[in-house]
């Protein structure tokens, strides 16, 4: 590491679907740390960045099996502790990275995000967190893939000038975009995004965007933001049914990325993993293709949605992270199945879209964290940090 580095003295925490050179990469999972037994020859180029730029890695996170779960639970491991709310769970699948800044253990923690592995468990533990826009950070070299059309490696702080200076060493280059955006003339609210919480939740970060926009014309919670629905539109189908094209694409990915190996040595998965793991194999590259058309029209719908037609200057979008606080640690499959599918109905549309989005923690007088998120237009990271 450089003692003179940009991100000298901060400490980092590593998932463990990512190398780390002289380590083995178990991915949560005892058959894939027993069926790839050589430790990592070098590390990941995300970890190799944060290394030169000064930080320190202190360990390797704990995750969910393969990173296809949410909720933080692994069933060979055990679930690690929410420290924000330790009868709750710290969401998944990059739980360890989560728990580890929430406790202090680590700076910043390096995370993947496909579905909302990164934003999920950030707003559980009542932190910041951020997906980039796919493909700006390398998430191809030294990374086990889960769905890789829609992987990405994301990262964990507890404050937002951490995030900041690491995004300055991770992303490279991109283009020439305007990075001093005025989230008071250019936000949106995602209505239909809104109505998939519970009304407590609801409530609670509408008037976080009021906050944070100011008053405005609206003349009630959402101050100057304008209103509008990101689903339904054109061609695309309403917000409700996003989840269902990503679940196709999704699944046919990662038997592709996996289902020789699972073939092969039969690995004993834990509730939900199973179950997603035995219908991989039935979606046909057909169905995939498909599913992948009406992702076109989605993400086109969602470009034309971030910019306002009135001055065609690109917006932000807030939108709940979350449709409400972590369930409680040891909930029945029916029930974490159920809340799998509203939180999915949310963090679907930046995979889709391919957008970056941030999350942030919203104050509270009492009660688990909620995480209030924004996307932003394909490559506006820096603006969006």
């Amino acid at each position: 590491t450089d003692p003179d580095g940009p991100l000298a003295g901060l400490t980092f925490a590593v998932k463990d679907n990512l190398d780390v050179a002289g380590h083995r990469t178990g991915c949560g999972q005892p058959t894939w740390l027993d069926t790839h037994p050589e430790p990592a020859r070098q590390h990941a180029p995300p970890v190799a960045s944060l290394l030169a730029a000064g930080a320190a890695c202190v360990g390797k996170t704990q995750m969910d099996e393969l990173a296809w779960a949410l909720q933080g639970e692994n069933h060979h491991y055990g679930t690690p502790i929410n420290p924000a709310a330790p009868e709750r769970v710290p969401g998944g699948s990059s739980s360890g990275s989560a728990v580890a800044v929430a406790a202090g253990y680590a700076d910043v923690a390096l995370g993947t995000d496909t579905a909302g592995s990164v934003r999920v468990p950030a707003s559980y533990c009542g932190l910041c967190g951020f997906r980039p826009t796919h493909g700006r950070v390398d998430a191809t070299r030294g990374c086990v893939p889960l769905a890789p059309s829609f992987d990405v490696v994301g990262w964990f702080a507890r404050d937002a000038t951490t995030m900041l200076r690491c995004g300055s060493v991770l992303l490279p280059p991109w283009g020439a975009w305007d990075t001093a955006f005025d989230l008071r003339f250019d936000g949106a609210i995602a209505r239909d995004a809104f109505e998939l919480c519970d009304e407590e939740t609801r409530a609670t970060l509408r008037e976080a965007v009021a906050r944070a926009c100011g008053p405005g014309p609206l003349g009630e919670a959402g101050g100057g933001t304008v209103e509008v629905d990101v689903g339904g539109g054109g061609s695309t189908p309403p917000l409700t049914e996003w989840w269902n094209v990503f679940r196709v694409i999704q699944a046919n990915e990662v038997w592709r990325a996996h289902g020789a190996w699972v073939s092969e040595h039969q690995p004993r998965f834990g509730p939900g993993v199973k179950e997603r793991f035995e219908g991989a194999g039935g979606v046909t590259d057909a169905e995939a293709a498909e599913a992948s058309k009406t992702r076109d029209a989605i993400a086109a719908s969602m470009e034309s949605t971030m910019v306002d037609e009135a001055t065609g200057k690109d917006r932000f979008l807030f939108l709940p992270t979350s449709p409400g606080p972590p369930l409680a640690s040891g909930a029945d499959a029916q029930t974490v199945e159920s809340f799998r599918n509203r939180q999915l109905r949310l963090t679907a549309a930046a995979g889709l879209a391919r957008l970056p989005q941030a999350t942030v923690p919203v104050p509270r007088r009492s009660g688990p964290p909620l995480g209030l998120s924004v996307v932003g237009p394909r490559g506006t990271d820096e603006a969006l940090l």
